[in-house]
């Protein structure tokens, strides 16, 4: 029979959801879904100095956000492998790091901040890689007890074994190997007792029957240590994934200081992205699909996704694709939704008031609408309507041209004179004025809508002609009709 599968994500409360780690939480979320496993949401709060007190909040809103649900978390019921942040979890820790002292598979080590750096900086003068020498490895009773009298707080260190080869098959990049004897002996408990991270990851995923650990590259580094830990324990080892890095649009590692991509899930909600269009993009970014197909649902994703079609090759992080990927969302969703995304940008940017009236609302949800096919995402919105929130036009290159036309001021001056005759001003009329435009110059085509288009907006392409002109209104349009004509 099977084991169960059970997989877990586990960040550190330190700041917003990252979207690599957005990643990793939804492939193993992906996981949990496609194997009818249980996916954890666990809380790794051990690095103290660093944590941020609104921290897990926010992180567990941008999951849900996207629509990446936990089966056991801090805000469930704890059950059996609860609960589910480290901080509440330290007297487990404390027991098994007495375990391994008492097996002598552990020991104390008093050296300071400072005569490690020394020792450090007279290992890379030698061209060595620094690791812990060990001075600290086989202290005898006398000696611990001198460290002790001075006042000294030890931290706990692991032995490592010396001359092993560490080796385990990764679901993703197959065999890996480490030599045992280039890691050093680790860290596994502070002074005061709290575990590193290292050591707490590994009861934790023992403790809580964790099947498989899925995560991103970065973390590649700790597994050999992990699993000496395992080993020491004499506990069956997790199934290791780990997925490619990440790759900025240069082809460059990320850093958190690259300005070159929008780096947290936050973000990008806060820019009207659709949850949907971001997770369709995550999960593309080092995992394949069967077939040719792009743009999949959740469920979708769920019912697909296997870890044998994880890639080991790096993941380029496509900012234009991912724009695309969201504009194919916004085209397919409900008016009211695009009317969500983007209706906040248009009030945040000062263009409509708050509390505008009910007439002055319709009119912006129209002016949405009309760009519904074109938006990227909803803070675009804001550049896209410029020219209905200004007084004179700003002329493209390319409009610059069409009005240099010999036709356009007689098609320009017709048509002002068609709408001035319009008794109603809707967009069944203008476009009777077009057409009666067109039988009273003989121009027709691009010869009379590219002026149109050209004087009212300043460009050659935009939304339905008939409606941009509606929306802009008549006192607007004729102002800028007869400029035109002026140009």
């Amino acid at each position: 029979m099977a084991k169960e599968v059970r997989v877990r994500f586990a960040p550190s409360p330190t700041g917003h959801l990252h979207i690599g780690g957005a990643r990793s939480a939804l492939f193993n979320y992906l996981m949990a879904k496609h194997t009818g496993g249980t996916f954890v949401l666990r809380i790794e709060d051990t690095d103290q100095a660093r944590n941020v007190e609104t921290a897990t909040e926010k992180l567990m809103d941008s999951l849900r956000w996207l629509g990446i649900q936990w089966d056991e978390s801090v805000d469930t019921a704890e059950g059996q492998y609860g609960p589910y942040r480290s901080m509440e979890r330290v007297h487990l820790y404390r027991d098994y790091v007495q375990q391994l002292i008492d097996e002598n598979k552990a020991y104390y080590c008093y050296m300071t901040e400072e005569e490690l750096e020394a020792e450090r900086e007279a290992q890379k003068a030698r061209g060595e890689m620094p690791k812990y020498s060990g001075r600290d490895r086989d202290l005898t009773e006398e000696e611990r007890a001198a460290y002790e009298a001075k006042g000294i707080k030890p931290v706990v260190r692991f032995k490592v074994p010396q001359n092993q080869m560490i080796t385990f098959q990764d679901s993703v990049r197959e065999e890996v190997s480490f030599d045992s004897n280039g890691i050093g002996d680790f860290v596994i408990a502070r002074k005061d007792g709290v575990p590193m991270y290292n050591f707490a990851v590994v009861i934790d995923d023992h403790l809580m029957k964790i099947s498989h650990v899925i995560r991103g590259e970065e973390h590649l580094s700790n597994t050999p240590r992990q699993i000496l830990l395992f080993e020491a324990f004499g506990w069956e080892v997790p199934t290791f994934a780990h997925a490619s890095l990440i790759l900025n649009p240069d082809r460059q590692k990320m850093s958190k200081r690259d300005e070159s991509i929008i780096q947290f899930v936050e973000q990008y909600k806060e820019l009207g992205y659709m949850p949907e269009a971001l997770v369709n993009f995550l999960a593309l970014l080092g995992w394949s699909p069967v077939g040719e197909e792009e743009i999949f649902t959740l469920k979708q994703l769920e019912e697909q996704f296997t870890l044998d079609r994880v890639s080991k090759a790096p993941a380029v992080f496509d900012t234009d694709k991912l724009a695309w990927m969201n504009n194919q969302y916004i085209k397919e969703a409900s008016l009211e939704s695009v009317i969500e995304l983007a209706l906040p940008h248009l009030v945040s940017s000062g263009r409509i008031s708050e509390n505008m009236g009910e007439e002055r609302l319709e009119w912006a949800k129209r002016l949405i609408g009309l760009y519904q096919e074109q938006m990227q995402y909803g803070a675009e919105i804001v550049t896209l309507t410029e020219q209905f929130f200004k007084k004179d036009v700003d002329y493209t290159e390319d409009a610059k041209a069409v009005l240099a036309e010999e036709q356009v001021p007689e098609v320009l001056t017709q048509f002002a004179n068609e709408l001035d005759q319009l008794e109603e001003y809707t967009v069944p009329e203008i476009k009777k004025a077009i057409k009666a435009t067109q039988k009273a110059t003989g121009h027709k085509g691009k010869k009379l809508f590219m002026p149109i288009r050209a004087a009212v907006s300043g460009q050659t392409h935009g939304p339905e002609l008939g409606d941009t002109i509606e929306l802009l209104g008549k006192a607007v349009v004729t102002s800028r009709l007869h400029e035109a004509v002026q140009q």
